[in-house]
């Protein structure tokens, strides 16, 4: 039995302005000490999906319409109030994308990380805060920086008190919302080993949400591609990376630069991502789509596995050129 399993998961989110489809039908799951990179652009339901998870989707406007989060096979989507939140920041935390937002401006960084602990183990606020101040240790930042408040540290320095806040309580699963986005490169690739040194140690399951494909190939076991909500390619890394089927997967790869080859300009997918409140009929990539015919414009295509665990929701699959890892 898998630690998660995400099954025919349906996410709305009901406005003024109409009703946006988040996430339409997603299925995935993560084993124990497993690392699944979510992949895609900007709107395409990656947050929203991690929300989910936790039930942290804000409603109103956000609405669970249907499907199920199995966690070590009880359903989130069904669990009480109380049973939902003994299960946060204990057995699933999460990395928020923006650590200038998740944390307190009030409240010293060592008692924001001491608050999870005492929530979720029986101590007193004395070991509560020692604990704290090791997590805080833990993640490359000195003790004696506990009772400083979050304006007093770097962005970077930010970044790591929310993972020390996520890994107090040795979680089972973290769920990181593009974790490095707002770094710059020489303290993401700092981060980025912590956190792969510190889910080896504590045997943690990821799931890493990320526009990076060099994360991906860096950090992740599994690969998921979302686009408009939708899981279009799904498989190991050496799938995603070696034998890439589905025209949007191939689209990403061929954005990116190469250092291997002599290319003069970089070919982008064209168009937009389309608008939730409006997907177009059929394939909701086959605006953008050069192999796109009128079979893909009237029917979403069924997922099928091309080959064992590589999975593929398109009704022509093209082998893209390989890629390097």
């Amino acid at each position: 039995m898998s630690l998660l399993e995400v099954k025919d998961l349906f996410v709305e989110y009901d406005t003024s302005d109409g009703i946006f489809k988040a996430v339409n039908g997603i299925n995935l799951n993560i084993e124990e000490g497993e690392t699944l990179g979510l992949v895609g652009e900007t709107g395409a339901g990656k947050t929203t999906t991690a929300l989910s998870i936790l039930r942290l989707v804000a409603n109103p406007p956000g609405v669970i319409k249907s499907g199920q989060i199995l966690f070590d096979g009880k359903d989130i989507l069904q669990m009480k109030d109380h049973e939902i939140r003994h299960i946060r920041g204990k057995d699933i935390s999460m990395i928020f994308q923006d650590p200038m937002t998740a944390l307190n401006p009030t409240i010293p960084v060592g008692q924001q990380i001491s608050e999870v602990i005492e929530q979720h183990e029986r101590c007193s606020k004395a070991d509560a805060l020692k604990k704290a101040l090791d997590m805080l240790e833990m993640v490359g930042i000195e003790k004696s920086r506990g009772n400083d408040y979050p304006h007093q540290f770097s962005g970077g320095m930010k970044q790591r008190v929310v993972i020390a806040i996520a890994l107090a309580c040795s979680p089972r699963l973290l769920l990181a919302d593009e974790p490095t986005t707002a770094l710059d490169v020489t303290i993401q690739a700092q981060v980025l080993d912590m956190m792969n040194s510190l889910k080896v140690k504590m045997n943690t399951a990821m799931l890493m949400i990320t526009h990076d494909l060099g994360i991906v190939a860096e950090c992740c076991d599994k690969v998921a591609v979302m686009y408009a909500g939708q899981i279009v390619e799904y498989g190991t890394r050496y799938h995603i990376f070696k034998n890439v089927q589905h025209p949007y997967t191939i689209g990403l790869f061929h954005s990116l630069p190469s250092l291997d080859k002599d290319v003069h300009r970089l070919k982008p997918i064209p168009g937009l991502m389309p608008d939730p409140s409006d997907l177009p009929k059929g394939c909701s990539f086959s605006p953008r789509c050069p192999f796109a015919t009128d079979e893909c414009r009237s029917s979403y295509p069924k997922a099928e596995e091309v080959e064992p665990g590589h999975i593929v929701c398109c009704f022509h699959p093209q082998k893209g050129s390989q890629t390097n890892e």
